[in-house]
Formats: structure tokens, sequence, C-alpha cells
């Protein structure tokens, strides 16, 4: 009873002197925290954290058994575990940081530059939302492969610079002379940026996700890793099914028709879409996985 008295009275010590600015410090480090584990669960890293918790637990019982060899060695590693966490999270790190620099960095200065030009935007987009529909229903039909990426916030330069500059207007038929399996930049990965034909013969990362089914090939792996690495929405037309897939934020969707492919490409990069529209999109993302 004494002691937890004296708990008692410790803590209404500290609610006392509990101010405003504990409260948000309190808050912020419980969203970090929160954070970095939501981003462990969501990748590989989770493993790799198992891994370190691992060799935490070695290393106090080796100082606990005084195993002297064991310890000395374990000290050593934890000198450079800071350097080490950065190389092994490297790609984690990047894509947090990213996904950061997404949620608004930046906004402010770019909203009266943007209201300038949005009618002009809205309409090159449509366009070639259109045009790579239309593609991809003739695609569909000669059951030839296609891989279109729509870039969003995160530029491809990277990307970009692995195919060939084309910066064309979007049309079917240029969409469709690109993805003719006899043309020299069908094996790649198409571009879109700002609704023009930006570039074509791309190379993407491919998915490091070990759930992935095995029935998926290349070009959906490819799609899946571009969409992990960035905010890209990616377009993959199957050449052996001719199924029209969409890969957005690492998930992959299927079967979409003409219409229900340019609904879901106009609620993901038009301006004017509105959150009730992309609920729309994602319950239907949902469904999609399902089947």
């Amino acid at each position: 009873m004494e002691s937890l008295q004296q708990f008692w009275v410790l803590f209404m010590d500290l609610v006392r002197q509990f101010n405003f600015a504990d409260a948000v410090d309190v808050l912020a480090v419980s969203f970090i925290i929160y954070s970095g584990i939501k981003l462990v669960r969501e990748s590989r890293a989770e493993q790799l954290v198992k891994g370190l918790l691992l060799v935490v637990v070695v290393f106090a019982l080796s100082n606990y058994l005084e195993l002297r060899m064991m310890k000395e060695l374990l000290t050593m590693f934890f000198q450079f575990t800071m350097v080490a966490l950065l190389i092994v999270f490297q790609p984690e790190l990047r894509r947090a940081l990213e996904q950061m620099g997404r949620n608004g960095v930046g906004k402010p200065f770019s909203l009266a530059a943007a209201q300038k030009d949005i009618e002009a935007e809205l309409k090159n987009e449509r366009r070639g939302i259109y045009a790579v529909a239309d593609a991809c229903m003739t695609l569909q039909k000669q059951k030839m492969g296609a891989l279109v990426v729509f870039e969003r916030k995160t530029k491809l330069k990277e990307i970009v610079d692995t195919g060939t500059v084309v910066n064309a207007e979007p049309t079917a038929a240029i969409i469709g002379n690109i993805f003719f399996n006899k043309a020299p930049l069908h094996d790649g990965a198409m571009i879109m940026r700002e609704g023009m034909v930006y570039a074509a013969g791309c190379i993407l990362p491919l998915t490091k996700n070990d759930s992935i089914s095995i029935d998926l090939g290349t070009r959906h792996r490819a799609a899946i890793g571009m969409s992990e690495n960035s905010d890209a929405v990616v377009v993959v037309v199957s050449e052996e099914t001719g199924q029209i897939s969409l890969a957005i934020n690492g998930i992959l969707t299927r079967n979409y028709t003409r219409e229900t492919l340019i609904n879901a490409l106009e609620e993901l990069l038009l301006p004017e879409a509105g959150s009730e529209k992309k609920q729309g999109f994602f319950s239907r993302r949902k469904r999609g996985n399902e089947e």
C-alpha cells in the first residue's frame, strides 16, 4: 500500500507539471514511432528489424553470462549501427521521405501557378487518358503487351533516362505503334507526363514483394515495383491474356474495361477529382483484388 501511495503521489506531481509543450512533444514522438512501425510492417524491413532485435538479445545474454569475446564482437558491431541502419534501410527511408514530400510540402508556393493553367492541364491529362484507354483496347484485341506509367508528383527522371524521350502528342495510334511487337521500344515502359507521351522504352524496377502471385510476369512485377517506388499510376496490358490491370501504391487491380479504366485514371490523375470519387475507386480496387 505504501508503494502504491508513493506511486500515486509521484504520478499526480507529473500530471501537475504536464503542460501544452509536453503534450505536443508526446504526440509528435508517438506519431514518429507509429510511422516507423507502419513503415517496417509494410516493407521487407520487418524481417531486418527482427534480426536486429535478435542481435540485441544475444548481446544482453553475452553481457549477463560474461561471454567476453561475444560481447566485444557485438560492441564493435553496435559502434557502426547507425551507419549500418542507414545502408540497410535506405530503400525504406527514401520511400518514407518521398511520401512526406508528396503530402503537401511546397503546395502553397505552387498553388498560384497551378491555377493559371488548370484548364489546359485538365484538357491535356484527359486527352492522354483517353488515348491510353483506346490504345489498350486495340492492344488487348491483338494480344500485345503494354506498360504505361502516368507520372504524378514524383518526377521519374531516373526512369526516363533509361529510355528514349519522345515528347509527342498522345494518340491511340502513336501508343499502339510504340507497343507493336516489332517496334524497337515495345519491350520497355512508356512514361506519360502532363498528358504527353514523354518517353518510351524505359526500364522499371521490379517489385521485391515475395507474396506476389507466381502467375504474374515481368511486366506486371515492373508495374507493381514502379508503383511501390513512386506515386505513379501504372497501366498494364497482358500479352498472354489481353487483360488490363492498374498498379498504384504497390497494389495491382485487374479486369478493367475501357470505361472503368478511364474512370479510375480520371479519379487518380485529374485535380478536380474529389475524395468521394477516389473512395469509389478504392472500393473497386478492393473488389478487383478479391477477384
